[in-house]
This record gives structure tokens, C-alpha cells and sequence, in this order.
């Protein structure tokens, strides 16, 4: 056999394998350390931090599909007796991952009806459609839209939007889309964009992330830390739910939103730098704005009126988030106390909606049948939303990704891992309380920049709970932005699933990504430090270690 047919083999192997050679090392390292640590005395916790070094490397290195990493804790934990598997399978559908599951099938029905493209043009229209105003209503609607929608949809349904603006824009002759150097380059999809262009896309990308991080349906990271500290402390009389969260993190949010919007205008719409090029251009564009206008204009037109479907499902969407409010807010009696009988959570009202999504019809023409004024149906009336386009549409890797981290966490917590790992670092109690919660947030926001965020909250979250246990904080104090933390990701496509769908779809270079993430990643790390020095107190009251949390 020549050279030509080995390399043709060996490109051959390593395709049907699935793996590279770097793909195999990053699993033969740690198997070869197995031996050591699988006959440590029977010391769990050590078993316990192996298992999740071992995952967590999977996870960084995505040597094989994050949500087939995370079937592991099913198998390995029950094997090497960590915990049982009743208690394994359970992590992997337990309430804040129902929720998680009904909030984001209750967004697909709003994407389903079309009702996502209204909320988000009428919003424009009413900001106004001069290239600033335009610029500030496209990052607060989609930061809005990204409290209530997963961000990956939420970014799925604004590019486009943003596209169309920009092309209007560049077609009028008002700004030149385009950067100088994609004057030869024929396809448009290879096109780079110019510094406008990039500011318009990543600006509102960055406020999809910042808005999932305002309630608790708006990331799944959100879900994750609330069920980890929950877990751990299951005796909290502070517990996340949802108008307690959102009064935390709502407000932060806002100021957040508005200051990317504001820290972009200054670097690439040349606000303050009037003779800038930027600047010229933005000024000449804002005595444009009618023909912006008219574009947003006709694409509302063409939604025609709101039609039942539409209205039907704001209606389910506006009772689920009530139900949520007065479940339980703690500062009167909710739904939920009165129904003391048993525990009722969050996920309750989730399903509760989702139920009735495929109760009602999109169309009522039973009733023009019972007048008499129409033929009887001969097939059956569609639902508000079809299984088969949420089959298609979840994400169910994702739901294995979260049950992971949760078996994860819950092994860490009986094994004594976590607690081992909080007592190491108890010479934190040497440092100012608000120094230890700044260096939590910084960590959070450092590692996922380069991986998934929902693994880096597994890994994280619990080592911050037994670390305020053994320096005697509350552990609110570093968890809750800690968690935020985790979703705060703006300099890398890998970082978070909006920033990869911008790039792919805009063609905006890494280096330009990471240029413009400068910024906003240093006001989100300042408030999220500032909002966990106020906020904190306001709603869960001093820094001190609690009783609940000593037990």
C-alpha cells in the first residue's frame, strides 16, 4: 500500500473513531490517575473530586458533546457508590428543571405565533428611528424579550431584525454597513462588517445576555445555582423564588442594559467624538430617519392585526407569570401558602401553562358550527402549539446537561467534597468580606469565557456555598452573584450560545468580539459587585451566617 491509501486509512480511523489524537489524550490523563484515587482508603470526597475533575475537563474540552458527558454521573456515581440511583435519576427532572422546561416551551409557543417579531418591532416604533434610538430599542428589546425567552431564540430572532435595519440603512446611502476591505468581496455572507455594524449586532447580543439574567426563566444558569443552594440548604427561610430573584436582579439588569447600550455609543457610533468617522455618519443618518420609519412601518404592517392565536397565548404567558409573582412572595400570603397541603414550586405554574397551550384552539370554528354558520369540522382543530414543532425545537441535550450538574452537586454534597474543598479555604476569613464576593465574581466571569456556563455554575456554586459555611457568611452573599456571574460571557463565540449565532451569522471577527466586550464586562463585573453589597442587604438583610445554614 502506497503513502497515499495509509493517510487516506489512517484519515479514514480517525473519522469513524470520532476522535483526534488531543481528544484522546484529554481522556487517557485522567484515566491513568484512575488507580490512585479509586483505592484512596475509601476517602469520598477525594472519589467525589476526581469524578468531578474528570467531567469537568470533559466539559471544558468538549472531547465529546457536553450533554453526552453528562450522562456519565448516571452510570459512574451509582458504580463507584456515591450515591444510589433512585437518588441519581431523580437530579435529572427535578423542579427547577421542569421549570426550566415549561418556561422555554412557553417562549417557543410566543416564537410559534409569531408574537416574538411583534413585541419587538412595535418596540422600535415607539423608541423611534433615528440610528441612536434605533440602536437603544434594539438592545432593550431584546433584553427585555431574553427575560422571559431562552437567549439562544431570543438571539436567533434579532439577527435578522437587525439585518434588515442595517441593509435599509446601507441602501439609503445613510451609513455603510460594510467594512473597507470587503469592497472586492463578492458574496455578502463573506463580507466583514463595519465598526457601525458590529456595534448594532453585539450590543444587542450583549443585552440578550444581560436580560437572561434578570429572572429566573431567563437562563438556564439562573436555575441552576437557586436548586444548588437550595439543595444545600434545605432548611432556608430565604429561599429564590421568583419575584425574590427578580427584585434582585431585575434592577441591575436595567441599569446594565442601558449602560452597554451607552459604553457602545461611545466606541463605535462615535458618540462625543462628533468629527469621528462614525460620527459623521451617525449624525447624517438621524436626518434619515423616516425612511427607517417606513421600513419598520411595513414589516408591522405585513404582521397584520393581532390575531387570536396571538392573543391567546399572551394570555396563558401573562397568568404564568402571575402565578409565579404570588406563589409565594413572602411579603403576603400567595396562592401556594393557602394550598399548604404540600409543597407546591415554581415548576407548578410552568405546567400549569403549558397544559393549557394544547387546550385551546388556534382558531374557534366550533363556535361559527354550533350557529350554524359553518360546516362541521372534518379533521381536528390545531393547538396553540404543535408537540411535534417543541419535539424538534427543545433542546433535550440541554435537559441532560442540567441533570448532571444537579447528580454532580448532590454527590459532592453527601460524599463531603464540597465541604472538604469550603474548610481549605477558610483562610478567605483573613480577606474583607466584599474583596472575597469581588474575586467569586471575577473567577465566574474568567472561566466562562472559555466554556459553557451551566458547567462552570455546577463546579463553582457548590465550593462558594461550603466556603461562606466556613467563614461564617451568608451564603447569598456569594452565591447569588456568583451564579449571575456565570452568564455574564461577552469576548468569545465558545463563551455563550448568542455570541456564537452573531458570529456565524454576521461574519463579525473574534478580535472584534473581544474588543467590544472590553467594556461590558467591566460594567456588569462593577454591578454586579455593587448590586451584591446593596441589593443584598435590602432584601435578605446582613452578611451574617444564618442558623438555617449552620445546620
Amino acid at each position: 500500500m502506497d503513502d497515499s491509501e495509509s493517510v487516506s486509512c489512517g484519515t479514514a480511523c480517525v473519522n469513524c473513531c470520532g476522535f483526534h489524537w488531543r481528544g484522546m489524550l484529554m481522556i487517557l490523563i485522567p484515566l491513568a490517575f484512575s488507580p490512585i484515587v479509586l483505592f484512596n482508603l475509601g476517602n469520598d470526597a477525594l472519589l467525589c473530586l476526581y469524578i468531578v475533575c474528570v467531567i469537568g475537563i470533559f466539559w471544558i474540552t468538549e472531547v465529546i458533546p457536553l450533554h453526552i458527558t453528562s450522562i456519565i454521573p448516571a452510570f459512574l456515581l451509582p458504580m463507584v457508590g456515591l450515591l444510589d440511583s433512585y437518588t441519581v435519576c431523580a437530579q435529572y427532572f427535578k423542579d427547577p428543571l421542569v421549570m426550566f422546561l415549561g418556561g422555554l416551551m412557553l417562549a417557543l409557543a410566543i416564537e410559534y405565533c409569531n408574537l416574538h417579531k411583534r413585541i419587538a418591532l412595535m418596540t422600535i416604533k415607539v423608541v423611534g428611528c433615528s440610528p441612536r434610538r434605533l440602536h437603544l430599542g434594539l438592545v432593550c428589546v431584546a433584553s427585555f424579550i431574553s427575560f422571559w425567552m431562552s437567549n439562544s431564540a431570543t438571539a436567533a430572532m434579532m439577527c435578522p431584525i437587525i439585518k434588515a435595519i442595517l441593509m435599509e440603512l446601507h441602501d439609503q446611502k445613510i451609513i455603510n454597513i460594510y467594512h473597507s476591505s470587503s469592497d472586492n468581496v463578492a458574496n455578502e455572507r463573506e463580507k466583514l462588517p463595519s465598526k457601525i455594524a458590529v456595534g448594532y449586532y453585539l450590543s444587542t447580543i450583549y443585552g440578550i445576555s444581560i436580560g437572561g439574567c434578570a429572572t429566573l426563566i431567563g437562563s438556564d444558569t439562573n436555575l441552576v445555582f437557586k436548586a444548588i443552594y437550595e439543595a444545600r440548604f434545605p432548611e432556608t427561610t430565604q429561599k429564590l423564588d421568583f419575584p425574590i430573584y427578580m427584585l434582585y436582579a431585575a434592577p441591575m439588569c436595567i441599569i446594565a442594559t442601558v449602560l452597554i447600550w451607552f459604553i457602545t455609543e461611545i466606541t463605535h457610533f462615535g458618540f462625543g467624538r462628533p468629527n469621528s468617522e462614525e460620527g459623521k455618519e451617525v449624525a447624517a443618518g438621524s436626518q434619515n430617519a423616516d425612511a427607517i420609519s417606513s421600513l419598520m412601518n411595513q414589516k408591522y404592517n405585513e404582521l397584520g392585526p393581532m390575531s387570536c392565536h396571538e392573543i391567546q397565548v399572551v394570555i396563558i404567558f401573562l397568568i404564568m407569570i402571575t402565578m409565579l409573582f404570588t406563589r409565594s412572595p413572602g411579603f403576603f400570603t400567595g396562592w401556594a401558602d393557602i394550598l399548604n397541603d404540600s409543597e407546591i414550586e415554581s415548576s407548578m405554574p410552568t405546567m400549569f401553562a403549558v397544559f393549557f397551550l394544547f387546550v385551546f384552539p388556534i382558531k374557534y370554528t366550533c363556535g361559527r358550527f354550533c350557529k350554524g354558520k359553518a360546516k362541521y369540522p372534518k379533521r381536528e382543530t390545531i393547538s396553540l402549539v404543535d408537540w411535534l414543532f417543541l419535539e424538534k425545537s427543545v433542546p433535550w441535550g440541554l435537559i441532560f446537561l442540567l441533570g448532571g450538574g444537579f447528580a454532580l452537586a448532590e454527590a459532592s454534597k453527601q460524599s463531603g467534597m464540597t465541604v472538604m474543598l469550603g474548610n481549605s479555604l477558610k483562610f478567605a476569613q483573613n480577606f474583607p468580606n466584599y474583596m472575597v464576593q469581588l474575586i467569586c465574581v471575577v473567577t465566574g466571569v474568567f472561566f466562562t469565557t472559555f466554556s459553557a456556563n451551566v458547567a462552570i455554575c455546577n463546579i463553582l456554586v457548590p465550593v462558594v456555598c461550603e466556603m461562606a459555611v466556613a467563614i461564617k457568611v451568608h451564603p447569598l452573599y456569594f452565591v447569588f452573584p456568583t451564579g449571575v456571574a456565570c452568564t455574564i460571557a461577552f469576548f468569545l463565540p465558545v463563551s455563550t450560545p448568542p455570541n456564537a449565532i452573531v458570529q456565524g451569522y454576521a461574519n463579525i471577527q473574534t478580535k472584534d468580539m473581544v474588543i467590544c466586550g472590553i467594556g461590558p464586562t467591566i460594567i456588569c463585573i462593577a454591578l454586579l459587585f455593587l448590586n451584591g453589597q446593596v441589593a443584598h442587604v435590602l432584601i435578605f438583610g446582613g452578611t451574617d451566617l444564618p442558623g438555617w445554614a449552620e445546620a
